[in-house]
């Protein structure tokens, strides 16, 4: 008997890049390890420095208004527009020291609107929450009461700060210099807590006013009225005994925590939303809407940073945070992507220093948006480019060591390159990965050279001449010589050329030369190429032909150096979206017509929901693919993996608008595999050429690499295989020695029910019934009564299909009799199975129910039955029969 399984092409996912945060609060705890995101309705957990998620938290199914982390990353404080508000305590995870665990301690209706602000103090034990109807209240965190309740005017309060006055006990109680006559009664101020009489929460709304609530005296002490909008950040310097406020006024000021006099106000000249103190209160930071954070001098006000050009709206600073000893500052900018500062330089900095903008350690994108398009770059592919529906082409480290506290974990931003105007539509590399070609929507492509050795990623050229979007552009995929230079170094030799397609329906050959002067260069020629815009442009192996694809619905294959059109390929009933050549090496393939030539190949997909197969020699359509259920907007040749004959597999995939990635066999037309793990269309799709990885990038933000498979589930298979044949062999060595024991126990594990039912039948039905047995073997009583859950459950399932059987019924009773007669109602109704759950339990078991019942109306239907024939022969008994006739004779 064969043991091979049949050839199976599967794909796992093995790495996903996902958004871990959408917008919203951000907190972080004391350490600097732990990041608590908004990401949509949850909040997730993410290690800063190994980027692994530690948690994630599901929301209410409403918008989360407002969250927070305690310093001490305790506790996290979760409040949405329900109204509600949820306390968790954290903890790590005793199973996996890189994960967190989370308990829902309470939920509470904090204000009777939703909460828009929190703050913790240093302590991690009170919590301040401020409404959009001015209340300010606070709580015990751990005992989840309120403790004090301060009433403001009807003005949503904007920011929140808790703090400790230092100084003289007048100070300490806030006491303004006029004020400190007037002392409070003895017996009054026995009466309060000693540990919160310095203690005070400072609340700024949007009138512009901030005030000091005394957590002591339960008032409001000062009211500190010169800003005029928004007040969007409060800190507090012990150092300094200063107050730092910051609003959307364009200003900051630096307040007397004494007498509650105004220090210095510095005109920022933007909206602040971000601010606070440096080096021990020595320092102080803004950021706001022109994206830069500003270090200032706290004693004068004067600006320590050089001056920095405004930066785009997206690179707003909506929020910061910096925790003391901590060596950075955490910033937020408005396209959700998050940055570190280092700001240990501030140490040594002098009163009169002028120092450059803080170093940026580390860029976290929150959110890479809509995939648009990817690839693999350098010759080890570890990096991945990413163009994400923006100005930036995006590049992350594809590095496996997730304890990597250096920041090159898998999934982190490696470089940011700008350059572009615009939206970057389409991207290509070279043979090398070294150099990487991007198109935008500001009709202009870039070259740009990437060398993350030297830490170098930058515009090598920039090409101009169309007259609208670049939507398709080429790289040459030829290799060179082992030999030449361009192969050994190939960081210093550009690609030759760059073929461009464009929506004014040109395409444009640029000539890309080694020139220290750089300048600028110009397209060897342009071709009106397509009635429409051009989508894809790829490069063959050789670097002689090149091929367009267009909305015209129509492919043209080029000559790269004439331009000159050398075929047409036509046969798609919608816009073509992609294209590619087959890869060298790439064998023949069968067609629909017949085998086709071996002069080349090209893979097209398109908006008919369709993917082809051309051939060169004629430039008809060998094969054709159907199965998607929306446009096919990538397409890509697989690595030629070999089966176990030695033969080659020649395999395409493509991806649709239907938010799948489905894997072909080229040679019989038939699908492979279909890939699910995307909610969006997925733009984007490129191949490892030595691991045959899959990656795939969609408009849900997702970026997900496909591990094939096929190998490991092939030889799984073949193993599985063989080891069935052995325990098929096993088993009926069992059956034919009479070890019925063992046989039960082997028909179970390998839940062959109708062998099952044989070996219940023969040892039921036997002549010789043992005393005290159940169903008439004490062995076989006592493996049933042996079974694990797995085989428990498999067995109950054998048991409801033979008793919806009349003919089998018998043989069911029997064994469920045993079953219920050996376990408590309790173990059968807990059974923990592996993928199951009660509710598949109560449908075997009502299923069970009801066919027994049917079996006991029949057996009493015939119980009854058996009294009227019992009935008749006795009246038959006075019957009597002759030989002439039939007489009957009725007993008086």
């Amino acid at each position: 008997m064969a043991t091979k399984a049949p050839y199976t092409t599967t794909f796992e996912p093995e790495h996903t890049i996902q958004p871990i945060y959408t917008g919203g609060s951000v907190a972080l705890e004391q350490s600097g390890r732990i990041l608590a995101t908004t990401l949509g309705e949850d909040v997730l957990l993410t290690d800063l420095n190994s980027g692994r998620q530690l948690a994630k938290i599901e929301g209410d199914g409403e918008f989360i208004s407002t969250m927070t982390l305690t310093p001490s990353g305790s506790h996290l404080i979760i409040c949405s527009r329900s109204l509600s508000m949820r306390i968790y305590s954290l903890a790590p995870s005793p199973t996996a020291i890189l994960n967190v665990t989370y308990e829902l301690l309470r939920s509470l209706k904090p204000h009777t609107t939703p909460v828009v602000v929190l703050a913790v103090d240093q302590t991690s034990t009170l919590l301040a929450t401020g409404g959009s109807d001015g209340v300010v209240k606070v709580w015990d965190i751990l005992g989840g009461y309120i403790t004090h309740t301060f009433r403001g005017p009807n003005i949503l309060v904007s920011a929140l700060h808790f703090f400790e006055l230092v100084g003289s006990k007048a100070e300490e109680r806030g006491i303004s210099a006029r004020n400190r006559n007037k002392r409070m009664a003895p017996e009054e101020d026995d009466d309060r807590n000693e540990y919160t009489r310095g203690f005070r929460l400072a609340s700024g709304s949007q009138d512009g006013k901030v005030r000091i609530w005394d957590l002591y005296k339960r008032n409001c002490t000062s009211v500190l009225d010169s800003h005029v909008s928004d007040i969007r950040a409060l800190d507090y310097s012990p150092e300094e005994n200063t107050l730092l406020t910051a609003s959307r006024d364009k200003t900051a000021m630096w307040w007397d925590a004494k007498t509650w006099k105004i220090r210095k106000v510095v005109p920022i000249l933007e909206e602040v939303e971000a601010a606070g103190f440096l080096a021990a209160g020595k320092f102080s930071y803004t950021g706001g809407a022109n994206g830069n954070i500003r270090v200032w001098q706290t004693e004068n006000g004067r600006e320590v940073t050089r001056p920095q050009p405004a930066r785009g709206e997206t690179d707003a600073i909506v929020n910061a945070i910096a925790f003391r000893d901590l060596g950075f500052l955490l910033s937020v900018q408005a396209d959700q992507t998050i940055v570190l500062h280092a700001t240990t330089i501030l140490d040594n900095v002098d009163v009169a220093d002028t120092i450059s903008p803080l170093e940026q350690l580390r860029r976290i994108s929150g959110s890479h948006d809509e995939i648009i398009d990817l690839c693999y770059l350098l010759p080890d592919r570890s990096l991945l480019a990413l163009a994400t529906n923006s100005e930036e082409l995006r590049i992350v480290s594809l590095a496996h060591d997730i304890s990597s506290e250096n920041g090159q974990y898998f999934g982190a931003d490696v470089a940011q390159l700008k350059g572009h105007d615009d939206i970057i539509i389409c991207l290509d590399i070279d043979w090398s990965g070294h150099w990487v070609a991007t198109g935008a929507k500001d009709n202009t492509a870039k070259l740009w050279r990437v060398d993350p050795v030297n830490n170098s990623y930058d515009c090598y050229a920039t090409l101009t001449g169309h007259a609208e979007s670049i939507g398709a552009i080429g790289l040459p995929r030829l290799v060179p010589l082992e030999s030449s230079e361009a192969f050994k170094s190939p960081r210093d030799h550009p690609p030759s050329f760059v073929i461009t397609g464009s929506q004014d329906q040109t395409v444009k050959r640029w000539d890309i030369h080694k020139d220290t002067s750089r300048k600028a260069p110009r397209a060897l020629y342009t071709r009106k190429a397509h009635d429409k815009d051009i989508n894809a442009i790829d490069n063959d192996h050789t670097g002689r032909f090149f091929a367009s694809a267009s909305q015209d619905k129509t492919v043209k294959i080029w000559s790269v150096e004439e331009g000159e059109v050398q075929g047409i390929l036509r046969g798609h009933k919608r816009g073509v979206w992609s294209v590619k050549f087959a890869p060298k090496d790439t064998p023949t393939i069968t067609g629909e017509t017949g085998p086709a030539t071996s002069k080349g190949l090209v893979l097209t997909g398109s908006g008919d929901k369709t993917v082809k197969i051309w051939n060169l020699s004629d430039y008809s359509c060998v094969r054709t693919f159907e199965g998607h259920a929306n446009s096919v907007l990538k397409v890509s040749w697989l690595r030629l993996p070999t089966d176990e004959r030695g033969r080659k597999h020649v395999q395409v995939a493509s991806a649709g608008g239907d938010g799948l990635v489905k894997v072909w066999d080229a040679n019989t037309g038939e699908l492979e595999t279909t890939l699910d793990n995307h909610e969006d269309r997925v733009w984007a799709l490129a191949v490892h050429p030595t691991t045959n990885t899959i990656v795939s990038g969609s408009g849900d933000s997702t970026v997900t690499f496909w591990k094939d498979t096929t190998a490991s589930t092939q030889a799984a298979s073949t193993a599985a295989a063989t080891q069935f044949v052995e325990q098929e062999q096993q088993l009926q060595n069992y059956i034919h020695a009479g070890s019925y024991r063992s046989a039960i126990t082997l028909a179970l594990q390998l839940n062959h029910p109708a062998r099952l039912l044989s070996l219940f039948t023969s040892v039921v039905t036997q002549n010789i019934h043992e005393p005290e047995s159940i169903c008439g073997s004490k062995s076989i009583d006592e493996i049933i009564a042996n079974l694990s859950d797995e085989q428990l459950y498999t067995l109950l399932l054998r048991i409801r299909d033979w008793n919806t059987n009349n003919k089998t019924a018998t043989v069911a009773q029997k064994i469920l009799s045993v079953v219920l007669k050996s376990y408590p109602a309790s173990r059968l109704s807990n059974l923990k199975v592996k993928g199951r759950k009660g509710k598949g339990l109560g449908e075997v078991f009502e299923a069970l129910k009801v066919y027994s019942d049917r079996h006991y109306k029949r057996v009493e239907g015939m119980a009854d039955e058996s009294y009227l024939v019992d009935y008749t022969l006795r009246c038959m008994d006075g019957l009597g029969f002759v030989d002439e006739g039939v007489v009957m004779e009725i007993d008086s």
